[in-house]
């Protein structure tokens, strides 16, 4: 299980390094698999990429080791996602010197209107993947990018020995066994999506990268646990236990939601960057009411 790092911001919209800092320490408390920094649901987008290198550098400090150091078992994937390739293998090289031990990117999205915009994402995945310096995941979320990759574009990116799995948001659970069977065991999937963690383990997927583990990191770890164990129904329950308070944070109040859910767990959520407003007091008592029993 990762979690999708939020990002900490002071009152005045900059990043809140103690507060970074406070919630990797209280996270790798935590049986997390590592963290991604820097993707949608840590606002990425309005983060620029000093920033996104900055936190890497920041998580990868709290490890008790160095940068990178092969005793520090979380792993951490920065989020590199761009239009072009050459920022985005730049970008690549700056997340390895902070510490990143792998870079994830959705495809390219402005152009794919244009006649050969099938042929994209195969270019960029495989460019990037050459000149990074970092094993490279691909993030196939078409809700928000409009681009959808098949698990037959998939499973042709999955031959390049630089990119070593994807990451699903918002696809379909049969999905998984489909990039399963065409890219083989070796590839790594990790389901994207709260709602259907426990079908998608079932499915063949490695694991889950959620939003909602910045909260309940707990809750989703327990997911795992049953599933490791085979124990059916404690794997359902848990799914069940987290449906709607993960709808909340995700697709109704976004990272505003988010946030007040972590400040209700104990981390440190704080108010979200512009063009994000904060919670109303109704939105609040929603999430607080939801989160009740998801503590500690």
């Amino acid at each position: 299980m990762f979690a999708l790092a939020a990002t900490p911001f002071d009152h005045t919209g900059a990043i809140y390094r103690a507060k970074v800092l406070h919630n990797f320490a209280k996270w790798r408390r935590t049986s997390l698999a590592g963290f991604i920094v820097g993707s949608l649901a840590g606002e990425g987008p309005l983060l620029d990429a000093a920033e996104k290198v900055e936190l890497v550098r920041m998580a990868a400090a709290g490890a008790g080791d160095a940068p990178g150091a092969a005793a520090n078992s979380a792993l951490l994937i920065g989020d590199i996602s761009q239009e072009g390739v050459h920022g985005a293998a730049a970008l690549s090289h700056a997340m390895k010197e902070a510490g990143a031990h792998a870079v994830i990117s959705r495809p390219p999205r402005e152009y794919r209107n244009l006649p050969n915009a099938a042929e994209q994402p195969l270019v960029y995945f495989r460019a990037l993947a050459d000149q990074s310096p970092l094993p490279v995941v691909i993030h196939n979320a078409p809700i928000v990018t409009e681009v959808d990759l098949s698990p037959a574009v998939i499973a042709q990116l999955a031959q390049h020995p630089n990119i070593v799995g994807v990451m699903e948001s918002g696809t379909p659970v049969a999905r998984v066994g489909e990039i399963r069977a065409l890219a083989g065991k070796d590839f790594a999937i990790l389901s994207g999506t709260e709602g259907q963690v426990w079908e998608s383990l079932r499915a063949g997927a490695n694991g889950a990268a959620l939003a909602f583990a910045n909260a309940a990191p707990y809750a989703t770890i327990a997911i795992w646990e049953a599933f490791r164990t085979r124990e059916e129904e404690a794997g359902v329950d848990w799914q069940g236990r987290i449906a709607h308070p993960s709808i909340l944070v995700t697709e109704v109040y976004g990272s505003p939601g988010l946030k007040h859910a972590m400040d209700v767990n104990g981390y440190y959520g704080g108010p979200p960057r512009l063009p994000f407003s904060p919670l109303n007091a109704q939105a609040k008592r929603d999430i607080e009411e939801a989160f009740r029993d998801l503590k500690g």
